[in-house]
């Protein structure tokens, strides 16, 4: 068997590895219940649902595969170093965080302290000492900073990437209480993909030649490799109120490339100049949650977007398949006029629609401002609005708190998140 076949061989023998590993079937469940979430809140809100739970799980799914097998690609030539008790470490911390805030679900954060745990530990008085700990004293003195960050960076940049395929998808509208407690539409903007990575890794013994010479295999002077299956999941959270979801989305996926780039930088300088870990490690959280908050930065400086105003209703959102959707309305644009006349208030849109109960003309406002008529014919099994969700009044009975989640809320909750009745005083 030629070093090819054996290559192969041992990659396929990985995939079973990987389609036995729970780690894997735990991140489908963690965006399972994510989108499900998504879906409770679109009915609670809007009486419909902008999102299907199967087909957005396994269009998740396919495209975390893609994620994983172009990782594993550009990974492969790069030749990082990780062990087993690595990736349980890993997953480990990241499960601790989830409990803490969804949003650190992210490698960045549980790779930094598990970086700075390598630093730090083996240096404080009596480690390594008790016995009964000996595989975590391996897998913490294991740890390879350089590989460690590299696939922390690799893996960010691919993030980005699905950021702008996925686009509107990752979208779910919501009423929020602004700042100056006025409610307001919002976009909550939300993505999580499981990432199964086949890893090309050093081995003491047991593995095959390669046929090329990774980039970072210096260090260690292998000559025997195999594969490593690491289940990731990559993700991120934010929230808009002042931009449009793919405005919002593409300003992410720039902050995330910027991310991966210089922490990718950080981690090749670390491998050849063992001192720089210390920067790569703590630039893996801080400079992860500069990112975030310079994204909320920016949106702070901009006002609410989806509000209703002197020139008419705000489109929050439009439902799939609706009238609204074939006429080609978009989220941002304004309802003016209604079979002639101007509407300010639902109540107002509701009356106007009443006018003419077998058809229906629309003056709306693009994003640029201008004019656009749309006219046709009403049926009696069509969406009441015509398939659009206006921005919220004062009045709206539901509105989302704006804080942070943590994973057992979501469970105590029931999947609903931290919804406030203002009617009732919830």
């Amino acid at each position: 068997m030629n070093v090819t076949q054996e290559l192969l061989y041992r990659f396929f023998a990985a995939l079973g590895r990987l389609a036995l590993n729970p780690f894997y079937y735990i991140g489908i469940l963690f965006v399972v219940i994510q989108y499900r979430r998504h879906i409770i809140l679109e009915r609670k809100f809007f009486a419909s649902r902008l999102h299907s739970l199967g087909q957005e799980t396994w269009r998740t799914v396919v495209w975390g595969i893609a994620a994983g097998l172009i990782a594993s690609l550009l990974l492969a030539g790069t030749g990082i170093r990780l062990e087993t008790g690595t990736i349980v470490l890993l997953w480990g911390l990241s499960l601790g965080l989830l409990f803490l805030r969804v949003r650190f679900l992210c490698l960045a954060y549980s790779a930094g302290i598990l970086g700075l745990l390598h630093l730090v530990l083996p240096h404080l008085p009596g480690w390594g000492e008790n016995a009964g700990y000996d595989w975590f004293y391996r897998a913490v003195d294991g740890v390879d900073l350089p590989s460690l960050f590299v696939l922390v960076a690799v893996l960010h940049l691919l993030e980005a990437g699905l950021i702008l395929f996925q686009g509107d998808r990752l979208a779910t509208p919501l009423f929020i209480e602004s700042k100056r407690g006025k409610i307001v539409g919002s976009y909550q903007l939300q993505g999580f993909w499981p990432v199964p990575l086949v890893l090309l890794t050093p081995v003491a013994s047991g593995g095959v030649g390669l046929p090329w010479e990774p980039l970072l295999s210096g260090n260690w002077q292998a000559v025997q490799w195999d594969f490593l299956v690491f289940p990731a999941i990559i993700g991120f959270t934010g929230m808009t109120l002042s931009r449009l979801p793919k405005a919002k989305l593409r300003q992410t996926a720039r902050l995330l490339t910027l991310y991966g780039a210089v922490l990718l930088i950080g981690a090749v300088v670390s491998a050849f100049w063992t001192p720089f870990g210390w920067a790569a490690a703590i630039l893996s959280i801080l400079l992860h949650e500069a990112v975030m908050a310079y994204g909320d930065r920016l949106e702070n400086l901009r006002s609410p977007f989806y509000v209703n105003g002197s020139k008419g209703l705000t489109i929050l959102a439009v439902l799939p398949g609706s009238p609204a959707a074939a006429a080609g309305l978009g989220v941002g644009e304004v309802v003016h006029k209604v079979n002639g006349v101007r509407v300010q208030t639902k109540e107002e849109l509701h009356e106007a629609l009443r006018l003419n109960s077998a058809f229906c003309k629309l003056e709306v406002l693009n994003l640029e401002g201008e004019s656009k008529f749309v006219s046709r014919p009403l049926y009696e099994d069509e969406h009441h609005q015509l398939g659009i969700v206006i921005a919220p009044d004062d009045d709206a009975p539901y509105y989302v708190a704006e804080r942070a989640f943590s994973f057992p809320s979501y469970v105590r909750r029931k999947w609903m998140g931290v919804l406030r009745n203002e009617r009732q005083g919830m």
